[in-house]
């Protein structure tokens, strides 16, 4: 991928690298000041949003780039704001620089000295050009460009990705929730809905599986949402499999269903809308989510509650404290590594054990604070660092302490470079952006918090990864993106569909992670798109994306290329119901596939109860 230092952003994916400028420093031990020059890097991403007026000096977390540091909401310029990294126009509602069309700060006003607040994006909106969207971007045209740094110890928080999800029942069923006006907090305890096995899993009927060809998988049931949603609908997130219950949670309730035949096992009501939730749970199938403390448009995603997907049953839940009147809780975003769950916001953040509540650590000491967190093997951390240059932030990454919150090695790119996902925790691979300069760059940090590599793609290569596409202005998600996959040598990802033959299709670019440089190419089966989801059993794990009159499926890729090998092909005749969920995740356990729309939403009442919502296929 391009490098976080300077160069000019490649047309295409991972911009070209540019030439290290002389000084550069290179990754130091914590503590240590830079050292030397770093090495050549990768290309660079997309280009940049033009730059805001200058502000007042104050702690700027994560500012995007070219934001002003200082309490100012999140201002126009950033990776998905302007036309960047990604292609995509100035600010989340079209607006100049300023969340609500008005000028630099909060409101209108003139950015405060402390801690800003970061820009408003759609944190892996789908957009061309860059990462975290379905766009493509060449982070390698050109000379590598320098995003090496020096270490220094600092915290992260993970924005929330919320996976939303409808509860069981028959199509008769009443809603399970409806819209509210009621404008006090909630209060008591979420109710749990055991469910008799009769609900909501539509069992495949003769007809989905009338068509069905030998080696095509059966249909084991499909979905319909029978939630009475808000006006403009709701999102959708998970689903998580667990054991034999697959999970997801949707506006104001999380439900578990059977596995094999999509009967509602359980379904746990909350008193608000769900707001924000992590992309992975606990090994014993805990998570912790995120539910507003009232039913009205001021309500706060400042509520945790701790739920066991295995049976439904709500745990401990509490209030995150405010520490000042600048947290703001509009947006959190939350990720689990073993037994600690983190939230993040802007220029604040907590770490809560998960089998109690108790509260581990919160926002550290010292001039960078954290703004997102990564989790899973490992507790991975980017912060934002206090400057007096509103054009060219100092962003870090460290890896955490899951029960301390004490950084166990810190890495800081080039100054300009923005933290923007974590592709993978480990090995770590993680997206930088520079927005002023439109620039795009993925890195490779070995063990000990030093640079490993740089990406560098060939020319002409535009590359996708799918990070979502739930908005928010002050919580950004670290994790959780598909069409990228890692093992211990080798970054795979997806390309940018390609429609100048007579179908659109993509391939899957492995990359040496100690080189930064591309090993092979797999294109994926003929007039279809494949998405790599994670490794599995040494292999690369893919889901085939459904064509005209193509069923998709799952589908393994050799660690050393060739031609994507089906596990599970889904029925050709199914094909136009399987492209048609919006926004769809997709989940593999068991042999199982199970693919769920990321948000659910209709014109009208009726057209709603016949939106389909997950659907489940096996053998």
């Amino acid at each position: 991928m391009t490098q976080p230092p300077s160069q000019q952003p490649p047309q295409g994916g991972f911009g070209a690298p540019q030439e290290p400028p002389q000084g550069s420093p290179q990754p130091a031990a914590p503590g240590q000041p830079p050292q030397g020059q770093p090495p050549a890097q990768p290309p660079q991403m997309p280009a940049t949003p033009p730059t805001p007026p200058p502000a007042q000096p104050g702690y700027g977390y994560p500012q995007a780039p070219g934001q002003a540091p200082g309490y100012g909401y999140p201002q126009q310029p950033g990776p998905y704001n302007q036309p960047g990294p990604y292609g995509q126009q100035p600010g989340p509602y079209g607006q100049q620089p300023g969340p609500y069309a008005q000028q630099p700060g909060p409101y209108g006003r003139q950015p405060q000295p402390g801690y800003g607040y970061p820009q408003q994006q759609y944190p892996g909106a789908p957009v061309p050009g860059g990462p975290g969207g379905t766009g493509g971007g060449n982070p390698f045209k050109g000379k590598p460009a320098v995003i090496i740094g020096a270490a220094v110890a600092a915290a992260i928080v993970v924005a929330g990705g919320v996976f939303l999800a409808t509860s069981g029942g028959d199509d008769d069923k009443k809603p399970v929730a409806q819209a509210s006006t009621d404008d006090k907090a909630p209060s008591g305890s979420p109710s749990v809905d055991e469910g008799d096995g009769s609900g909501d899993g539509r069992p495949a009927d003769d007809d989905l599986n009338a068509g069905r060809k030998p080696g095509e998988a059966k249909v084991l049931w499909l979905q319909k949402n029978d939630v009475d949603l808000p006006r403009n609908g709701a999102d959708v997130y998970g689903p998580w499999v667990v054991g034999d219950t697959v999970v997801k949670g949707m506006y104001r309730a999380v439900s578990g269903y059977s596995v094999a035949d999509g009967k509602q096992k359980w379904t746990l009501k909350l008193p608000a809308d769900m707001c924000a939730a992590p992309s992975q749970t606990t090994a014993d199938g805990k998570i912790v989510i995120g539910v507003k403390n009232g039913t009205t448009d001021k309500a706060d995603c400042s509520d945790l509650q701790m739920i066991d997907l295995n049976t439904g049953k709500a745990g401990w839940k509490k209030s995150i404290k405010k520490n000042g009147i600048w947290d703001m809780m509009s947006d959190i975003s939350l990720a689990i590594s073993g037994d600690t769950v983190t939230v993040g916001r802007t220029s604040n953040s907590n770490a809560y054990r998960v089998s109690d509540g108790k509260e581990l650590f919160g926002k550290p000491a010292g001039n960078c604070q954290p703004f997102a967190f990564a989790g899973g093997p490992k507790l991975i951390a980017a912060s934002s660092c206090r400057t007096d240059d509103i054009d060219n932030p100092q962003h870090q990454i460290q890896e955490i302490d899951p029960a301390t919150g004490k950084p166990k090695w810190t890495y800081r790119p080039a100054r300009g470079w923005e933290i923007d996902r974590v592709y993978s925790v480990s090995p770590l691979v993680v997206s930088l952006t520079q927005s002023e300069k439109k620039k795009w760059s993925i890195l490779a940090i070995k063990e000990n918090g030093t640079l490993r590599s740089q990406l560098v793609g060939d020319k002409g290569d535009k590359f996708a990864p799918d990070c979502g596409s739930a908005f928010a202005i002050f919580g950004k998600s670290l994790d959780g993106c598909v069409g990228v996959a890692a093992d211990a040598n080798t970054f795979y990802m997806a390309t940018e569909p390609d429609s100048s033959g007579t179908a659109r299709t993509n391939k899957v670019v492995a990359f040496n992670l100690n080189t930064g440089k591309p090993k092979w190419k797999a294109a994926a089966p003929a007039e279809q798109i494949v998405k790599p989801l994670r490794m599995e059993g040494g292999s690369v794990l893919l889901y085939v994306e459904a064509g005209y009159n193509k069923g998709g499926g799952i589908a393994t890729l050799a660690p050393t290329g060739g031609a994507p090998k089906m596990l599970l092909r889904h029925p050709e005749s199914t094909a136009q119901i399987e492209s048609s969920f919006y926004n769809a995740k997709i989940v593999y356990a068991d042999g199982r596939s199970f693919i769920a729309s990321g948000r659910v939403s209709a014109s009208n009442d009726k057209e709603e109860l016949e939106t389909k919502t997950m659907m489940a296929f096996g053998k």
